[in-house]
């Protein structure tokens, strides 16, 4: 444990200084596989990593250096990787982000996305922004330029932006398709009617409907002059009996008659995440996919479609959630402050958009660097403006 402690410490010192002074505990570990670490004894010994880390984090750049000098010897000569981990089966990678236009990009976004691109421009593979805009409700018109102009910068102008919403004959075509395969239905229950079939762990009886009947419906949907909004949905013919209240026959598509800020009035049935995402992600040929690790049950409902249609789940990898303790993200009470004279527009020094940021002096590098000394970490992050603010200006120098 001593020898471990003294290459442990002489790793991080390495990691801190390759990193702006601060080190991670996961590249720390990393390395000291190469030194003989077991995977069964990670567990045994990341409390005590996790102390020599915290403590190296705790001095100045100078002390690191001279701590370095010290115990430089310690470090092997093989090569130990800096920067992102590797990807799995990463021969080809096409990845993605999907905002939704209810305002312009904000820094949450940046560390997600960030990471994406550059997992993208490290195996030289193709990057897709998706503006997910099927949801007629939650629109915000400006956003689509916004986004793009955001994306643009953030991504060194090497996106391709695809907006959801004229993808829409693409969606009815795979709502069809899973239809034919028995794999999805009509159901015309009301809301209350299916939770509570749903509570029980029954089928609903729409479920029994056979597939013309299933297809007859489905016309009606598109039909303007038949079913009505709420009257009827299409459904992923999954498991009753899920012990997940939310896998159980989850709805794929509703009818939604508001008008739509870009397609106005001319589709009146409406893909679902679950849907529009699958779909995109089989047609796009996406290989990764890194998310919040809250649409853990979005990646199973998804998994379900691409098993039901023949197709290879990409690989996907999970992110904690990012929260500050003192700063507003959601950029509909952000618009609606902006509205009631709280904030000059978008580009308010005040605001942690991307707009504002640019504006002050920000480069994209600052939030690239910032996603990579995060990493792929799955542990809740809780920081408050001050802290991250002070880390950002750090990566932007």
């Amino acid at each position: 444990m001593k020898s471990l402690e003294k290459k442990a410490k002489a790793y991080a010192l390495k990691n801190a200084l390759s990193h702006e002074g601060k080190s991670k505990i996961g590249s720390v570990i990393s390395a000291l596989f190469n030194e003989g670490l077991e995977k069964s004894e990670v567990k045994e010994y990341s409390k005590k990593i996790s102390e020599i880390v915290s403590k190296v984090n705790a001095l100045s750049f100078e002390e690191q250096e001279k701590e370095f000098e010290k115990l430089k010897d310690e470090i092997s000569e093989r090569e130990v990787r800096e920067g992102l981990e590797e990807l799995p089966n990463a021969e080809k990678v096409v990845m993605r982000f999907a905002p939704s236009p209810s305002g312009p990009l904000h820094i949450g976004h940046a560390m997600t996305a960030s990471l994406s691109f550059l997992y993208v421009r490290k195996y030289s593979g193709k990057f897709y922004v998706r503006i997910e805009d099927t949801n007629p409700e939650n629109i915000y018109k400006p956003a689509y330029k916004m986004i793009e102009e955001d994306s643009n910068w953030l991504f060194d102008d090497e996106a391709e932006i695809v907006i959801q919403s004229y993808r829409m004959e693409t969606y009815y075509k795979y709502a069809e398709k899973l239809i034919n395969k028995e794999a999805a239905y009509v159901c015309t229950c009301s809301g209350d009617e299916f939770r509570e079939f749903s509570d029980k762990k029954k089928n609903c009886p729409c479920r029994d409907l056979n597939t013309k009947e299933n297809l007859e419906r489905w016309k009606k949907m598109l039909d303007k002059g038949s079913f009505k909004q709420g009257e009827a949905v299409l459904r992923f013919k999954s498991n009753m009996e899920d012990k997940n209240p939310a896998m159980r026959d989850f709805p794929l598509a509703r009818i939604n008659t508001t008008t739509h800020p870009i397609q106005k009035n001319k589709y009146r049935v409406w893909p679902l995440m679950n849907l529009a995402v699958t779909v995109d992600d089989i047609e796009m040929k996406i290989t990764h996919i890194i998310r919040a690790k809250d649409h853990r049950d979005n990646a199973k409902r998804q998994e379900m479609i691409y098993k039901v249609l023949g197709k290879k789940f990409p690989w996907t990898g999970f992110l904690g959630r990012f929260k500050f303790k003192d700063l507003e993200l959601s950029t509909t009470k952000i618009r609606q402050e902006i509205e009631q004279g709280k904030y000059s527009g978008w580009d308010d020094k005040k605001l942690p958009t991307l707009i504002s940021l640019k504006k002050q002096g920000y480069k994209p590098e600052a939030f690239w660097k910032f996603a990579e000394q995060i990493g792929l970490s799955e542990n809740d992050k809780v920081m408050d403006k001050k802290e991250y603010f002070t880390l950002l200006k750090n990566f932007n120098k």
